[in-house]
């Protein structure tokens, strides 16, 4: 593609973002920042949820992955279906019921204002390290379909991108945000779309065909029942229902999107509809991933070393100027509705987890806006320090480490809400910190430890339950608690 064109297509989507943005701002206040005065309504932050959550990864990834997984993933999506039912008739409910602005505020309420700093703490460290890797891969593909071609290094293009966040994300917020998922989530869906419409030109086919050829390929097996396989049924399926509620339902990323509804039932509503929209999205993109490799293989492509290249690869190169512009659209929508929200997100944590911001008479703006500077930062700084260990498996390490401190809020929530007893909440924090260290070395020695058995994404069981044995430790009776009031 043209770096000429590849420019216009960039201007012309950011110009998009900052009309939304100027139309939604209007008057705008920290309520309107924190929470979109509580007036979205729910079918928009149901569609604008389908592209925070799928995210640049999946984009690139799940079709590419559909060669040495096959259609594995969705046993996974459907744990994902469960964990949405548990968000949207457990937490939602609860998280209503105390007008929260911050979930992590029930942590004050349940045990106590140190359970409510680690709480906090563990989702900013984690979602400052997850929102900057997705950004960053976003970042690369931008770097290669444009910035090369001038000589801008990497860091210019960086800071370029998450100016541009930054600049229409500063005043209105989660209210912006809510409208500008919706555009995001039209991209992507519009880039898969015509990518299945372009090969199944490219190839001949009718476009009656596609079910025809998806279903029979030997790619499109759903289930797997080796018990000791990564990607067995029962381990995804659990995995599946685990993350959704650890990472979905308790981060303020997503949750914040949910509390800005007018009122409980339609929040819930909105988190049934959008795990439907969810489910059928992601089957798409696996069904991309079927013509992606049945495309290559009857042109006689190469299939690239790293499968997250093939769908860039050949949407650049092959598919026409067309399916180019929306593939870019779409990565780049991919990329900023998953690191706006996570800046908006921290910057909502911070001030009222950290800076108790509500407390204030005086300066409560201009200290939303520092934070939301100061995070943007963070966020530069952190791309920049995955860039410069240039070493994939470093950075992926990483960032596994940070999805290890889900594990303890996780463990914090369950606790929380199915037992009524009391802890020490000032030993609670060290249980936090502890919970995922330990689980590290479980996760770095199980093959010599349990026989040759891997870990995989129940790590977040045993780092939860790990949480939970130590909030057991930590009770106090009630007679004592009442001592020390």
């Amino acid at each position: 593609m043209s770096p000429i064109l590849v420019f216009g297509v960039i201007a012309g989507y950011f110009l998009l973002l900052m009309a939304i943005s100027h139309i939604t701002s209007k008057k705008a206040d920290n309520n309107t920042f924190f929470t979109a005065n509580r007036e979205s309504p729910w079918f928009l932050v149901a569609y604008g949820m389908v592209g925070a959550t799928l995210s640049g990864v999946t984009f690139i990834s799940v079709p590419g992955e559909v060669g040495n997984s096959h259609w594995n993933y969705l046993q996974f999506v459907m744990g994902n279906m469960i964990g949405y039912a548990v968000i949207a008739l457990v937490l939602i409910p609860l998280f209503y019921k105390l007008k929260l602005i911050s979930i992590y505020e029930y942590l004050k309420d349940r045990f106590g204002q140190n359970s409510y700093y680690a709480g906090a703490s563990f989702f900013l460290i984690s979602q400052t390290i997850g929102a900057s890797f997705r950004l960053f891969l976003a970042a690369l593909v931008l770097q290669i379909a444009f910035f090369d071609n001038f000589g801008i290094p990497f860091w210019i293009t960086v800071l370029i991108t998450i100016a541009l966040i930054w600049l229409y994300t500063y005043r209105g917020g989660i209210k912006t945000i809510v409208w500008t998922d919706t555009l995001q989530t039209t991209f992507l869906l519009l880039a898969v779309v015509i990518s299945i419409f372009m090969i199944v030109d490219e190839m001949g086919l009718e476009f009656t065909d596609v079910f025809k050829t998806v279903s029979n390929s030997g790619m499109s097996t759903v289930f797997e029942w080796d018990w000791r396989s990564n990607n067995a049924f029962f381990k995804s399926f659990l995995a599946g229902i685990f993350i959704t509620i650890a990472m979905n339902g308790l981060d303020q990323n997503v949750m914040q999107k949910n509390l800005t509804c007018k009122n409980k039932a339609e929040a819930q509503k909105n988190i049934f509809w959008f795990s439907i929209v969810f489910f059928f999205s992601t089957m798409l993109f696996l069904a991309l991933g079927v013509l992606l490799y049945k495309y290559a293989m009857d042109q006689g492509i190469a299939i690239p070393e790293r499968t997250d290249d093939l769908y860039p690869m050949l949407a650049l190169n092959y598919f026409g100027i067309m399916a180019g512009i929306v593939f870019l659209l779409g990565i780049i929508a991919a990329a900023f509705s998953s690191a706006d929200s996570a800046l908006t997100a921290l910057t909502t944590s911070f001030c009222v987890d950290i800076l108790d911001i509500q407390k204030k008479e005086k300066n409560q703006k201009s200290t939303r806006v520092l934070v939301h500077i100061g995070f943007t930062i963070i966020m530069f700084l952190t791309i920049i320090v995955f860039n410069a260990l240039n070493d994939s498996s470093v950075v992926s390490a990483v960032f596994k480490v940070a999805g290890f401190t889900y594990g303890p809020l996780l463990g914090l929530f369950v606790y929380g809400l199915l037992s009524k007893n009391p802890v020490y909440d000032k030993w609670v924090p060290l249980v936090c910190i502890l919970s995922p260290i330990i689980s590290i070395i479980l996760d770095l020695n199980s093959e010599a430890w349990f026989n040759g058995y891997q870990f995989g994404f129940e790590i977040l069981l045993i780092n939860a339950a790990i949480t939970i044995l130590g909030l057991f430790a930590l009770y106090r009776s009630k007679a004592e608690e009442l001592l020390t009031k």
